[in-house]
């Protein structure tokens, strides 16, 4: 394929933005749209693309950054830049608001900007931007905008993969590539230090509760004392549905005569209609009788949210118990938590908890040299629903019925899911649930 020259006219395309050459150290190229005149992208030797509209206004050339390459697409930055023409011609000049972000602004008041104007607006997670923020970047919340740099950025995505996992690392990455992404749309004229940064390589996860596990994790569900964690975590696993959704579930979102659950606002930003099994049914019925009139299904007197918005101290329980009943299985394992566990009852400051005793079974294990399995200790809360969808895939349901009950949305099967009912999705349901109940022995359905 040709190279395209700088200040050359060419058709945008992903893979003509992709493709052009990066000027040396301390130069800037230009490139300019074929399809939309004035549109142009200036392109650093650190690899920044930004998309800008060049016009003249009122015999004066102008220059509006639209947005950065390619967090903002070239359709985006073709309409962009549409508006931007529209407001120059009603005699509106775009950059007098941006000039506002271009005097130096401290990494706080820019976050504190971005919450505000853009975060708290345009993304359901913004209170994960809030927390995390201000969890991992708060050394820096004095620091000018250009003061910090790559080097530092790259110092810290390595410190997090090395104490938080590559996970964290790449969602803090992902957050400050966007933070300075918006700072540039709005006029601050900087480069972004995390240009050319990449993410540490990720897996898809694909744990789910296996069939052999099922049974323990039931049993150590039903050995919950916090009943609320434990009917969270049951109506989660018979709907398939998403932390929060459930989290936040509303009795006024429940149709008992068709015996569905409406989730009005999904990740995906559509509703999402949920058929309810006998089990989860059941469930929501002995709810009804124990939250006293609140709206929420899984009430609590201690969020200020008004529900019950952090299971993880109930999850870790589940976890451990659900683990411990596993290395019982095995007769080495049996005999060290036997002795491990009569150790502990005959202390005198006695006081029983599955963490205390999880915690001397790991101990006792280390000193003695065994090796443990990790057991059920790497479930996460979300792979409840990927183990919902699984056990609908062993029972033979379709990859359509699946998406479905699920509220996935593709391209390409998004009609599809149109077109189906709930009554086949529903008996997918029931099959996936009879098929979990069935291995802890249970015959109430």
């Amino acid at each position: 394929m040709t190279k395209v020259a700088p200040n050359e006219k060419v058709n945008f395309t992903k893979k003509i933005l992709d493709d052009l050459d990066l000027p040396p150290e301390g130069k800037r190229y230009i490139y300019k749209d074929e399809r939309e005149r004035g549109l142009i992208v200036r392109v650093t030797a650190a690899g920044q693309k930004t998309f800008q509209l060049y016009k003249k206004h009122q015999g004066r050339p102008v220059r509006v950054t639209l947005g950065v390459y390619p967090d903002m697409s070239i359709e985006n930055a073709r309409k962009e830049a549409l508006k931007a023409k529209g407001a120059l011609a009603a005699g509106e000049n775009p950059n007098v608001e941006k000039n506002k972000l271009r005097q130096e602004l401290t990494l706080k008041e820019f976050f504190d900007l971005y919450l505000e104007r853009y975060s708290k607006l345009e993304k359901k997670s913004w209170e994960y931007d809030e927390r995390e923020v201000n969890k991992f970047l708060s050394h820096w919340f004095n620091r000018r905008l250009s003061d910090i740099g790559k080097h530092e950025i790259q110092q810290l995505h390595l410190k997090l993969r090395e104490k938080n996992g590559l996970y964290q690392a790449n969602r803090m990455l992902e957050r400050l590539r966007a933070m300075y992404n918006k700072a540039i749309e709005w006029g601050w004229d900087g480069e972004n230090p995390t240009q050319g940064i990449k993410k540490y390589k990720e897996k898809s996860r694909d744990r789910y509760i296996l069939p052999m596990e099922m049974p323990l994790f039931m049993k150590a569900v039903e050995m919950e004392e916090n009943q609320t964690a434990k009917d969270y975590f049951l109506i989660a696993l018979f709907t398939g549905a998403r932390k929060t959704n459930v989290l936040q579930m509303r009795w006024e979102q429940i149709d008992w005569h068709n015996k569905t659950w409406r989730i009005p606002d999904t990740k995906n930003g559509e509703p999402l209609v949920i058929p309810l099994t006998n089990e989860a049914e059941k469930i929501l019925e002995k709810r009804l009788k124990l939250v006293h009139g609140s709206p929420w299904v899984f009430p609590s007197d201690t969020s200020k949210e008004g529900y019950y918005n952090d299971p993880k101290k109930a999850w870790n329980r589940v976890r451990q118990r659900a683990t411990i009943m596993l290395w019982q299985q095995t007769e080495l394992f049996a005999e060290l938590i036997e002795e491990v566990d009569t150790h502990i009852k005959s202390q005198n400051n006695y006081v029983y908890s599955t963490l205390k005793l999880f915690n001397a079974i790991q101990k006792e294990a280390e000193e003695r040299g065994v090796e443990l399995p990790i057991g059920l200790m790497d479930i996460r809360l979300h792979d409840i629903r990927r183990t919902f969808g699984s056990y609908q895939a062993i029972t033979g349901s379709s990859l359509q019925i699946i998406g479905k009950s699920l509220g996935h949305k593709s391209q390409q099967s998004t009609e599809v899911y149109s077109r189906l009912h709930n009554d086949p999705v529903k008996a997918s349901m029931e099959k996936a649930t009879n098929a979990m109940l069935a291995f802890i022995g249970t015959d109430e359905q």
